[in-house]
């Protein structure tokens, strides 16, 4: 069931999504539209484009769309009952009752309960003798009881029922624990504990709910150093941060990357409450988005061991499609952050942080610390690497510096160096280029998975646009549509399901609104949707038009019957040839 057009009229009034979007992105006026850069995928030229008038927004590179609900869909990873929910409590309006359903709101809420019983269930045992080991370890790191609160931090039994025994007390059913991943599913039918004999990290997100758990194993025990959560539909690790619901509001201009949870732990311990983790998987470019939402700078401070040197290399080049200014800090003797820390203290470690390179400087020297620069062929290799390397810095000024360090070292001139760069780089562009042309011959045209059937009836898809864009529009020339048009009509199916939501909306008496459609449309049609709401082109004579798109379409439908001769008997044979007949007549009249 659909929630009332008028509470969805009255929730976007209140959530203007130009106020709502400024939360998430940096937007600049240009003209009637606002602009910047898109918060569902890494661009350096802004192409998100928010068209206040109308309540919509559209990336025109990642072909994201829709309204200010779906925007929160997609920014916030909530389904459409949850994104009207969050809005509602954002502006301070009551969801109704009934009227919809909520069913998938229901699980994730019974999820997050169950977590947050969970993670108390974790904590008490911590605190108990069946916690003691768990206890000692977090002592032994030397972690203050208060940090151990705050943090929220357990242990896990060494049992296979206790938590399940402990979430049935308080009404939950078997189902529902392993859909959160607490529990597993046994060979019996029956569940079991999940987490056992493990330190336990409860992960919050930013509104404060329990998403998911790390476990760590003790000291000598066997098996994985760690356990975490499966996805789950509260959960998505590739998604999420540790301690960004703390770190978001430390008051620095900077997050700190680390490692793992001890790290994060010990340097928000330390004074250091900008500090947060990927969650057990490489670091991906919804994090990266993530920390651009929250933080200016990013300094990196992941391992100094070869796995961590490459997952800092790896980092660098997906922070660098941000914006972000990045930093990499270098812990001496190949120390974590944390056994810094217990042996030289906070004071010695702000200064190792106001002194990390930036990551064109540590790229550099790590090039450097490869070749020997005590020869000339060691200096070659030293030219060569780090022209390839500033041949990928898109910053110009930040190349001539360097370039002038480089050829300062080697001995060589600047200028030859930057010919080098330039050529280096045309090289590069050159093979994007044909990488791209290679790729855009070889996949299928476009990949449309809103609209298959789009490419394959070209011309009837561009009359069935024009149609829906003129009707937004106009909602006087329904009636003109209605007589001659039903949804049937429509060769493409996802436009005949957009016409039909679009007649639905005017047929109520109100004037075409795009929230009116989100509940009944997927984020990605959603985008679809407004490029036709906004289309750039205004008719002269919307209904001259308007009759002609109705033309081509019929004309079009007829054809793909009169293909299929072996499925009509002779009276819609001639029917169908009669009827194409009166559309190239009414084609050339108009």
């Amino acid at each position: 069931m659909r929630i009332s057009p008028e509470f969805l009229a009255e929730l976007r009034y209140r959530n203007r999504i130009d106020e709502v979007v400024s939360g998430y992105v940096n937007l600049k006026r240009s003209g009637s539209t606002l602009k910047g850069l898109c918060p569902f995928h890494n661009e350096k030229t802004p192409s998100f484009t928010v068209y206040p008038e109308n309540g919509s927004y559209y990336c025109f590179g990642c072909q994201n769309g829709g309204d200010v609900i779906t925007f929160i869909r997609n920014a916030e990873n909530l389904d459409y009952i949850e994104a009207v929910k969050w809005l509602a409590d954002r502006s301070g309006l009551q969801m109704p009752q009934e009227g919809y359903d909520d069913s998938a709101e229901r699980l994730r809420r019974t999820i997050y309960e169950i977590n947050r019983e969970a993670a108390r269930y974790f904590h008490q045992c911590l605190l108990s003798e069946a916690g003691r080991a768990g206890l000692a370890y977090l002592k032994q790191r030397q972690l203050h009881m208060q940090t151990i609160r705050h943090f929220g931090l357990g242990f896990a039994p060494n049992s296979w029922t206790g938590l399940c025994d402990y979430l049935k007390t308080k009404g939950f059913r078997e189902a529902d624990m392993v859909l959160a991943n607490v529990a597993g599913k046994g060979r019996n039918g029956g569940v079991y504990d999940r987490f056992r004999n493990k330190v336990m990290f409860p992960i919050i997100d930013l509104r404060g709910n329990v998403i998911a758990f790390g476990g760590r194993k003790l000291p000598g025990e066997d098996g994985a150093k760690y356990i975490n959560t499966n996805d789950t539909p509260v959960y998505k690790k590739s998604k999420n941060l540790y301690a960004l619901n703390f770190a978001k509001n430390a008051k620095s201009d900077a997050l700190i990357l680390c490692e793992g949870y001890m790290d994060v732990i010990a340097l928000h311990q330390a004074g250091f409450t900008n500090a947060i983790a990927a969650l057990g998987t490489s670091f991906t470019e919804d994090q990266a988005m993530l920390i651009s939402r929250y933080a200016k700078e990013l300094i990196l401070t992941l391992d100094a061991d070869e796995a961590g040197q490459r997952a800092t290399a790896r980092a660098i080049g997906i922070l660098n499609k941000t914006g972000l200014q990045i930093r990499v800090l270098q812990v001496p003797d190949g120390k974590d952050p944390d056994e810094f820390i217990k042996s030289h203290g906070a004071e010695q470690f702000k200064m190792l942080l106001e002194g990390a390179k930036n990551d064109i400087e540590f790229r550099l020297l790590k090039i450097k610390n490869s070749c020997d620069m005590a020869t000339d062929a060691g200096k070659l290799q030293y030219l060569d690497e780090g022209v390839k390397m500033l041949a990928g810095v898109d910053d110009e000024i930040a190349v001539n510096l360097y370039a002038g360090r480089i050829a300062q070292e080697c001995g060589v001139d600047k200028q030859v160096l930057l010919l080098r760069i330039r050529e280096h780089k045309r090289k590069i562009q050159g093979a994007s280029r044909r990488r791209q042309l290679r790729e855009a011959v070889s996949r299928p045209q476009f990949n449309d998975q809103v609209n298959p059937q789009e490419r394959k009836f070209k011309r009837a898809a561009a009359a069935e646009q024009t149609i829906i864009a003129v009707l937004m529009r106009n909602a006087e020339l329904l009636q003109q549509v209605k007589q001659q048009l039903s949804p049937e009509d429509f060769v493409t199916p996802f436009y005949s399901r957009v016409y039909d939501a679009v007649v639905q909306v005017l047929e109520s008496g109100r004037p075409f609104d795009l929230t009116a459609l989100s509940g009944q449309f997927a984020p990605e049609e959603m985008g679809r949707i407004v490029l036709l709401q906004n289309k750039s082109q205004v008719y002269q004579n919307a209904a001259a038009e308007l009759q002609d798109c109705i033309n081509v379409l019929k004309s079009e439908k007829a054809k793909m019957t009169f293909i299929q001769p072996e499925q009509m008997d002779d009276a819609q044979w001639a029917a169908a040839m009669q009827d194409i007949g009166k559309q190239k007549k009414n084609r050339g009249a108009v």
